[in-house]
């Protein structure tokens, strides 16, 4: 007798659910996407117990059938496929037919679908179809989704907490509603609305419904396109990086897709602009022609693979870069009257509460309030007038220092407002563009040393570092070999500092050594970083009025005066009204 047999249509089901169905997120996610497939311009998702319990997603979609809906709860039965070749351009959400067949095994599901000429409602147990009718509905199609993983306690068992689960639904749903604004989402949870959007085809009014009028109000618009791609969406100023990178949504051709490699390459462009630990908030739409991409890599469909990678990295590196360099990124400290403090404490409680409390006492709603959201508009309608200072091209205006406190902080004041520079910071940014300047030069000036350095190695060390000689001859070292594991170290380029030529040329090696795969762009902002900061002035460090003036002035003149090497503010602002405000001679 055979040991091979054809596997039972129920437990492959049940097997491919592993799959495609992890948790709660998951089967929000792929009913969602059906009825965005479907057309659909309403769409509510309700929960009981964060889902666990119960999901419910009703759309105004195209509808089905009674043959289509029957069909749809078939393994691999799809609407969106018909040949090998329509795999290569996809451009639904769904294709593989595996979701609902999944859900369906290890749940207990009820689907009514309309498509105005005849309603249908089945009802399936465990993978197994109990009840096919007819019924009224209006056009389109609500699935139930009950007591999931009813029937695999196993994996019932690995679900995460209801708070857990319901973040990952609440965070995919926040990511559709910013890849479709157009369509109208409504997120409840145990009869509780978490999330509602007005659908009206207006990106920024979600941001705010999401993050709220401060952040809105911080954001950027971006476009840009060359022969392959279209990008479209906004970016954060720096001064509102979060701590995770969960505020980067990326979405091609509308869907959402987690791609580390995207990631780093949003994350590089403000580099300098935040620290390394943060990271902006940003909603980036690429649209590409499907056939550039394969979606088809992953069974939850949210990695992609892309042609023509580089052309993609360069237009969404050059965009970010060109909006952020014709910016005014100085951060104001905003003022706020001490009588609603209590009211912003008990708002920022609730916020909370909307996320882990499932038994809260009263609505809340993330329905924006109109005056709130024209403020926003005002400020983006002004936003390039308050951008757009050009004096001799520097990208802030001629600062007079006033004095000094703590013996670190500057303070400056013009027509504009109050400034408090941070005096090391500012020094670390004119001393990093400068050491830049001179790393990056095709014909670094060299200096010769009066005693060679000799720098011994491990034979590991030595080798790697014997690949490398070239890059070190380009940016101004004259090495060459001397003996077993040696090298001897007779020129180097005039930015290693004078009196610590050793200490750095060996920092310089280490570098090297360290990394096997050896990023240049790194390399240099690291070398120039750790030398600025060398050179510069220290917290606590004196410096007298006509120092304080050369710094502002050179501050002005650099690439980017706000922020240091290591992406901490050079500058704060206190606007003048902001000081009458705190004095109480201007009054709201």
């Amino acid at each position: 007798m055979s040991s091979i047999h054809i596997m039972d249509e129920n437990l492959a089901n049940k097997i491919a659910a592993g799959e495609v169905v992890e948790k709660t997120m998951n089967v929000v996610k792929e009913l969602v996407e059906n009825s965005i497939d479907a057309k659909a311009d309403i769409i509510t998702i309700n929960l009981i117990d964060s889902g666990v319990k119960e999901i419910k997603v009703s759309d105004n979609g195209i509808g089905m059938s009674k043959e289509d809906a029957r069909l749809a709860f078939l393994r691999h039965a799809t609407s969106k496929l018909n040949s090998l070749e329509d795999l290569f351009n996809i451009e639904s959400l769904g294709f593989r037919g595996e979701a609902l067949p999944s859900i369906a095994s290890v749940s207990k599901v009820e689907m009514l679908s309309s498509n105005q000429q005849e309603g249908t409602k089945i009802q399936i147990d465990g993978g197994s179809v109990v009840k096919i009718e007819a019924t009224d509905l209006s056009q389109g199609t609500t699935v139930i989704v009950k007591d999931l993983f009813y029937n695999t306690p196993v994996r019932l068992k690995y679900l995460k907490n209801l708070y857990i689960e319901l973040a990952n639904i609440t965070e995919y749903v926040n990511k559709m509603a910013l890849a479709c604004p157009n369509i109208k989402f409504t997120l409840t949870n145990n009869d509780k609305t978490l999330l509602e959007t007005t659908g009206d085809g207006d990106l920024l009014k979600v941001i705010y419904n999401l993050y709220g009028v401060e952040t809105a109000k911080k954001m950027i618009e971006i476009q840009g396109e060359n022969d392959d791609y279209y990008i479209s969406g906004y970016i954060s100023y720096p001064e509102i990086a979060k701590s995770t990178r969960n505020a980067i949504t990326t979405l091609v051709n509308g869907r959402i897709i987690k791609n580390n490699k995207l990631n780093k390459i949003i994350t590089n462009a403000y580099h300098t602009y935040i620290p390394k630990e943060k990271f902006p908030i940003v909603v980036l739409n690429i649209e590409v022609d499907p056939i550039l991409v394969d979606i088809n890599i992953h069974p939850t469909k949210m990695d992609i693979k892309f042609s023509k990678f580089e052309e993609l990295e360069d237009l969404i590196t050059t965009n970010i870069k060109e909006r952020l360099e014709k910016l005014l990124l100085i951060p104001n400290i905003s003022v706020r009257d001490s009588s609603n403090i209590q009211e912003v404490i008990e708002n920022n409680s609730k916020e909370e509460d909307k996320y882990l409390d499932l038994d809260f006492n009263e609505e809340v709603s993330l329905v924006n309030d109109k005056s709130s959201y024209e403020e926003v508009m005002l400020d983006f309608e002004v936003a390039d007038e308050k951008n757009s200072y050009d004096e001799t091209s520097y990208r802030i205006k001629k600062m007079i220092p006033k004095g000094i406190v703590y013996s670190t902080y500057i303070i400056a004041e013009n027509e504009d407002g109050m400034y408090i520079i941070d005096q090391h910071a500012a020094a670390e940014r004119i001393n990093y563009e400068k050491v830049l300047k001179e790393i990056t030069k095709d014909n670094p000036v060299i200096l010769d040393l009066l005693v060679p350095i000799k720098i011994e190695l491990p034979l590991n060390e030595y080798l790697i570092l014997k690949q490398k000689l070239d890059i070190l001859k380009n940016l101004g070292f004259r090495i060459e070999e001397f003996g077993n594991n040696t090298f001897l170290i007779r020129s180097h380029p005039n930015w290693i500092k004078e009196n610590y030529e050793e200490e750095d040329i060996r920092k310089v090696i280490d570098l090297f050594i360290q990394h096997e795969k050896f990023d240049l762009e790194q390399f240099v902002w690291r070398i120039s970083a750790t030398q600025a900061c060398r050179m510069s002035i220290k917290a606590n460090d004196y410096i007298n009025k006509d120092d304080q003036e050369y710094l502002l002035e050179e501050l002005r003149k650099c690439d980017n005066p706000f922020t240091c090497p290591h992406g901490r503010p050079t500058i704060i602002t206190y606007t003048k009204y902001d000081l009458e405000k705190l004095f109480k001679r201007a009054m709201d």
